[in-house]
């Protein structure tokens, strides 16, 4: 386990504690960047396929956008039982399994489809990787290689810095193995690098500023009915996170779509008292986004943007944050509105976010099972 220091250990705990953990995970970063971009390297890589499960997943979604604009490579995310039971995010042209590099990202290193499919993976004869909080766990016996998760610990069951730290670390991956095949060049991934350091070290403006928005939207955003999430893009992924974690902790129906698919049909469904967030990623979609949050509070006034992009209409509503993070380093910042919604909106609410009332797990392994995925 990671010797980095946590604080109270509850969500909300956890939440506050993403910018000393990000600052320290970013000191530490050779730890994250070498051995993938050492695995990697080995030997040429047509194929990257990213599986993880839960929060995991929503993580491995963004990892394979990453590596598919950054890299030059394939970067896919198929769940890890659609990998291993149907080939999903596999090619049948691809003779070569030494071409595909697999990696498993499960921050307890227990998650069973997760260790499953690293497992039919390597027996299959494809190169395997993986990245977890717990080097001792059950991933790091299956896999060739490993790199640590530097999220300290996390002992609560909704992971939230878990997640950050995640990004943090396929973000320095993308980058680095660019450099190192020569996709990028060396001043790109240092002036990359380089903002990543910034923006965690201002992270705590980023807390700041995500926790007053959650404050001074509270009263709309606990009396909705539903919660709808959009995303596009690289935030595909932040979408897919924000709507577990709104489930997970608020434990008011939630549905997460792509943005132009919002209109195709969940528009029919639209009453007063839902809120919409939309992921404002600076993107394509970015004007389409703001079509979409002026035409939306007509029928429910509670639609929210996250971005860094400044837009002339934004008010109380929204959240533009003062930290500018481009397009791939943005998705460390958009979940922690969500985070808060979640938490904090979850104790205001008297619920035990940590508490799950379903006393069944199916999920990871029980001998061994610890938070995360």
């Amino acid at each position: 386990m990671t010797s980095i220091k946590t604080h109270d250990q509850t969500v909300l705990g956890n939440v506050h504690d993403q910018p000393e953990m990000l600052r320290e995970a970013f000191a530490r970063r050779s730890e994250i960047i070498e051995p993938f971009v050492r695995s990697f390297t080995s030997a040429p890589v047509k194929r990257v396929v990213f599986l993880g499960s839960g929060t995991s997943y929503n993580v491995s979604n963004i990892a394979a956008a990453y590596f598919t604009r950054l890299v030059g490579v394939e970067g896919v995310a198929p769940y890890p039982t659609e990998f291993m039971n149907y080939g999903v995010g596999l090619d049948p042209q691809h003779n070569d399994p030494q071409s595909v590099l697999v990696v498993g990202i499960s921050q307890s290193g227990t998650s069973i489809s997760t260790c499953e499919a690293m497992e039919w993976a390597k027996n299959q004869g494809y190169r395997t990787f993986a990245i977890t909080s717990d080097v001792t766990s059950k991933i790091t016996e299956i896999v060739t290689d490993v790199a640590p998760l530097l999220v300290g610990q996390e002992l609560t069951g909704p992971e939230t810095k878990g997640y950050t730290a995640s990004i943090l670390s396929i973000y320095l991956w993308a980058y680095s193995a660019a450099g190192a095949v020569g996709s990028l060049s060396e001043n790109e991934v240092e002036a990359a690098l380089q903002a990543a350091g910034t923006v965690c070290n201002d992270f705590d403006r980023v807390i700041a500023e995500s926790e007053a928005w959650y404050d001074r939207n509270r009263p709309g955003l606990l009396h909705s009915s539903r919660i709808n999430v959009l995303g596009y893009g690289i935030d595909y992924g932040t979408m897919l996170e924000g709507t577990l974690k709104i489930a997970e902790m608020l434990r008011v129906p939630t549905i997460g779509n792509l943005l132009e698919e919002h209109g195709h049909g969940p528009t029919y469904a639209l009453k007063f008292d839902h809120a919409t967030l939309i992921v404002g990623s600076e993107e394509k979609e970015f004007e389409r986004a703001l079509e979409f949050r002026r035409a939306l509070p007509e029928y429910a006034p509670g639609t929210h943007v996250i971005t860094c992009q400044d837009f002339d209409d934004a008010d109380e509503r929204d959240l533009v944050f003062s930290t500018k993070a481009g397009t791939y380093l943005a998705p460390l910042l958009y979940s922690v509105p969500m985070q808060f919604l979640s938490a904090k909106g979850g104790e205001d609410v008297y619920i035990d976010t940590d508490h799950n009332p379903v006393d069944i797990h199916l999920g990871h392994y029980e001998a061994e099972r610890q938070s995360g995925n």
